[in-house]
């Protein structure tokens, strides 16, 4: 699937691209894209249909694996991420699912970060397994152990920067040469960061993986995933999806593609949020009675990753998570004294979203894993979205009122 982004959007700023790339205006000449709710597409002759479904001629074919509203969504995502080509799934874990499938085969190794979400790990260990796919979980900021690692059969490297949920941010150029040297890729999940604050590609990463029902939709209205990369890998993919279906559908599409046109505001206003409750956070574990043991936030320059955060990326997103003196039972009080964030494991929302990462989006693994992964009984991960700073901070009140 070669790449179809021509050389002026090639050469645009981010928010012409996300606002622009990708559309192609049909005979009605919407200002808006359309949305194609078809399954299939009717063929001028049996010769085109058969040149069609060969490959020898490009066009629609069915949706399940060719749909204009999908193409847009999945030409703007390339142009934003720099990438040749881009390839839209149902979920974010179907866009991981499918990188694992186009690109390993049984008596491959994956290399992955030990900080990423929940489900993710659970792919590795149990499914992936099945099909005979070895991983080793490492420190995130281990190089050294990202390099002992690796194995003849290493094919590929997985990590989220910045993690998810303790905002470890990963030197990727650094983490790409380690993945190079015995020719493996390296896959770097995108999602709190989006394009707009971060281009892995751009610093040698071979892959880019979205969950798009976060931040590129960015209200929670839908569930959806996306891939870039280089155009072969991206055919691979494609292949993959074409079989197997873990199809977005257009609708969604059409939802996620619009969202990306105010990606940019919306983060940098979540960046604002995120940076004004991290330094009320960190001020409350500095007081005389502290309730607040740790703040994990890459804006601070308390965190380990600030100098690399500030290099890499252009902003320091809108999660973070803290740790409230106490355990379960402490989080939990903090949790539901809460009145405007709304309990619930997803992010990137408009709306502020609180949850109890140990009991919830890291729930599944065990307790020596979540001891590794740092998620302890007393951690609280909050995605802030785009209330009044001032009003969220009155809710991180009650909260410590209630400890």
């Amino acid at each position: 699937m070669a790449s179809e982004l021509d050389d002026f959007f090639a050469n645009t700023d981010l928010d012409t691209i996300a606002v622009r790339a990708g559309q192609l205006r049909t005979h009605e000449g919407e200002h808006s894209e359309p949305i194609f709710t078809t399954s299939s597409y009717v063929f001028e002759s049996a010769e085109a249909a058969a040149k069609r479904f060969s490959g020898e001629e490009a066009g629609n074919v069915y949706s399940r694996y060719t749909n204009p509203t999908v193409r847009v969504f999945e030409q703007r995502i390339a142009a934003l991420e720099g990438a040749e080509a881009a390839v839209a799934t149902a979920s974010g874990m179907s866009a991981i699912l499918t990188v694992c499938m186009a690109l390993l085969k049984s008596g491959d190794h994956v290399i992955c970060s030990r900080s990423v979400f929940g489900t993710t790990s659970v792919l590795f260990t149990k499914y992936m397994a099945k099909m005979g796919i070895s991983v080793t979980f490492v420190n995130p900021l281990d190089y050294d152990l990202w390099q002992n690692s690796l194995t003849d059969s290493t094919k590929l490297l997985f990590v989220e920067t910045p993690s998810n949920p303790l905002c470890d941010v990963v030197d990727i150029a650094r983490l790409s040469e380690i993945a190079h040297s015995v020719s493996a890729k390296l896959v770097v999940d995108n999602c709190f960061c989006t394009p707009a604050l971060q281009q892995p590609l751009k610093l040698g990463a071979d892959i880019v993986v979205h969950s798009a029902t976060k931040y590129l939709d960015g209200q929670g209205r839908c569930v959806g995933g996306a891939i870039a990369g280089n155009a072969e890998d991206m055919d691979e993919a494609l292949a993959f999806v074409r079989t197997c279906g873990p199809t977005m559908s257009a609708f969604n599409a059409w939802v996620f593609a619009k969202g990306l046109e105010t990606l940019r505001l919306r983060m940098d206003a979540h960046c604002s949020n995120a940076m004004a409750l991290a330094s009320w956070l960190e001020e409350q574990k500095q007081s005389a009675s502290p309730k607040v043991e740790q703040v994990f936030y890459a804006g601070l320059p308390s965190h380990k990753s600030h100098e690399l955060a500030k290099k890499q990326q252009r902003g320091f997103g809108g999660v973070l998570s803290f740790r409230v003196v106490g355990g379960r039972e402490e989080a939990w009080r903090f949790i539901d004294a809460t009145k405007i964030m709304s309990l619930t494991a997803n992010l990137g929302d408009a709306k502020t979203t609180i949850v109890h990462p140990a009991t919830t989006t890291h729930g599944r693994l065990s307790d020596d894993e979540k001891k590794e992964a740092g998620i302890t009984e007393n951690l609280i991960r909050i995605s802030v979205g785009l209330e009044s700073a001032n009003d969220l901070i009155s809710d991180l009140e009650r909260g410590m009122a209630a400890l």
